[in-house]
């Protein structure tokens, strides 16, 4: 079976490579690597999700969910100073270059990846932010969002970047169905930027 970015464990070889993100006014030196998505670049999701949103206005808590290298965590924590981070991925790689990284842009004070069991069961979140990973399949894609989305406070929302093609709209209409209004921000270079609220 081939390997994807969505494995707890990677076998193949870890090797880092540099990735240079401007985001919301602010240059991010990050480092990315082999077996976590977007090795070596800012995937086009994620890049449409920066440029059709703006950083939070309010809270101080959020959650990047399905992290990868961190760079949407440390881009919130780099915004919002004052800001608690939590981050989360499957991929134990991905965790290590998310500490790595925040520690690298001196936020790791306030920022914190882990595997999915490593969060406080009791974590309450302002905002989650995400480029979901999609292609784990829709049955856990939706186990996922079910899993984290009740984390988010009364008021709470969630900004998710996905594509057009791969159901942007089907899932947007199955999260309103599941209790979870959601409404369109954006739309660009396929893909979505969909807003879930708390109801």
């Amino acid at each position: 079976m081939d390997e994807h970015y969505f494995s707890a464990d990677p076998s193949v070889p870890f090797r880092r490579a540099p990735v240079r993100a401007e985001v919301w006014g602010h240059d991010l030196d990050l480092v990315s690597g082999s077996g976590v998505f977007a090795q070596g670049r800012l995937d086009v999701g994620t890049a449409v999700l920066f440029r059709e949103s703006e950083p939070p206005r309010t809270g101080s808590t959020y959650l990047d969910l399905g992290c990868g290298y961190g760079v949407i965590g440390i881009a919130l924590a780099t915004a919002r100073p004052a800001a608690r981070v939590w981050a989360v991925d499957v991929n134990e790689r991905a965790v290590l270059l998310a500490n790595e990284n925040a520690a690298a842009l001196g936020v790791a004070d306030r920022f914190t990846a882990g595997t999915p069991d490593a969060i406080p069961d009791d974590l309450e979140v302002d905002e989650i932010w995400s480029n979901p990973p999609i292609r784990i399949g829709k049955e856990a894609l939706h186990e996922l969002l079910l899993r984290w989305l009740p984390r988010l406070a009364p008021g709470g929302r969630a900004v998710l970047v996905v594509g057009k093609n791969l159901g942007a709209d089907s899932l947007q209409r199955w999260l309103g169905e599941q209790g979870w209004p959601t409404t369109r921000l954006a739309s660009a270079k396929g893909f979505r930027v969909l807003e879930v609220r708390r109801a």
